[in-house]
């Protein structure tokens, strides 16, 4: 990057801070936004962290940068507050893969069993599912629940986790999130052989023969704590390539290297400074969800939260 692109930045950033101060709002950050926007944020972490943060402070207006479903997260949390997704067009194929008339579907076909939505869903999705959950809590949340099955949706793979950890039958929703299907043991085998000693840190969105090769698996801001924590030198990391920022500014000495060249998703990358800037100053791209839905979605999220 050169001086005037570095200076260009700085520019934009000083007006989002100017701009944020004026408007009484707070800036959140996904782990796996550009490295330009979590310098910058307010909060920096995973979606829910960000969502709960939100609500503990006195802003008028939150700026959430990620994808839909966490702004979304954020409007059923901060029912009191504006919220701002700053690129109407950042997304979640994952989130696109299962509606709330499948869940009703599913309830109809497997009666008795209780839903359990992956943060990654939409609203209306939650609002038709028991109770929520997150990569970090899954286990927890599925042991939690009475019955010798459960359902849960979308993500098949983070389904796959969580059944080596339980005697429940667990009935998967066939969605997957794109950009963690593209690690491979294979990956990982050329990987290691180039950095001997490395660490494979595998999120649980991965695929079940990608978690089998796995050192160490948990959620993103679990794999915060490992490196941080571990005393190994070099670490694969096999989640999206965003979350590296944070890890060599907390970890100078210690080198990360992506699990693979591809794992970066587009909709977390369509978030750009001047997106902020805009959707700030003119009030553009906010968060709208019917009260009835807000409420049934809030009960799913509480449902998780009460564990």
């Amino acid at each position: 990057m050169d001086t005037n692109d570095k200076n260009d930045i700085k520019t934009k950033q000083e007006v989002i801070k100017d701009l944020l101060k004026k408007k009484n709002a707070i800036l959140l950050a996904h782990n796996y936004q550009r490295d330009e926007i979590q310098e910058i944020a307010d909060f920096q972490g995973d979606s829910l962290e960000l969502s709960i943060k939100a609500n503990k402070t006195d802003a008028n207006i939150i700026v959430f940068c990620g994808v839909r479903f966490m702004a979304e997260s954020a409007a059923i949390m901060n029912p009191d507050k504006i919220v701002i997704l700053p690129n109407e067009n950042a997304g979640c194929p994952m989130v696109d893969m299962i509606t709330a008339k499948d869940i009703i579907n599913l309830k109809n076909d497997y009666p008795g069993a209780p839903v359990v939505a992956y943060v990654n869903t939409s609203a209306e999705c939650k609002a038709v599912s028991d109770i929520c959950c997150t990569s970090a809590n899954v286990v927890k949340v599925v042991n939690s629940l009475s019955g010798r099955r459960v359902i849960m949706v979308p993500d098949k793979n983070l389904g796959s986790y969580a059944q080596r950890f339980t005697d429940k039958e667990i009935i998967n929703w066939p969605g997957y999130c794109p950009p963690h299907k593209r690690t491979t043991p294979e990956n990982i085998k050329v990987l290691k052989e180039e950095y001997p000693g490395a660490v494979f840190v595998a999120h649980p969105e991965s695929t079940p023969e990608t978690i089998d090769v796995a050192d160490h698996v948990s959620s993103t801001s679990g794999m915060y704590k490992f490196v941080r924590e571990s005393n190994a030198k070099y670490f694969i990391i096999g989640t999206e390539r965003g979350i590296m920022y944070k890890m060599e500014k907390e970890n100078p000495n210690k080198v990360f290297i992506s699990s693979n060249k591809g794992l970066v998703c587009p909709n977390m990358k369509k978030t750009h400074l001047e997106d902020i800037i805009n959707s700030l100053t003119n009030m553009k791209n906010i968060i709208k969800i019917p009260e009835d839905i807000r409420i049934q979605a809030r009960k799913s999220i509480e449902n998780m939260l009460a564990l």
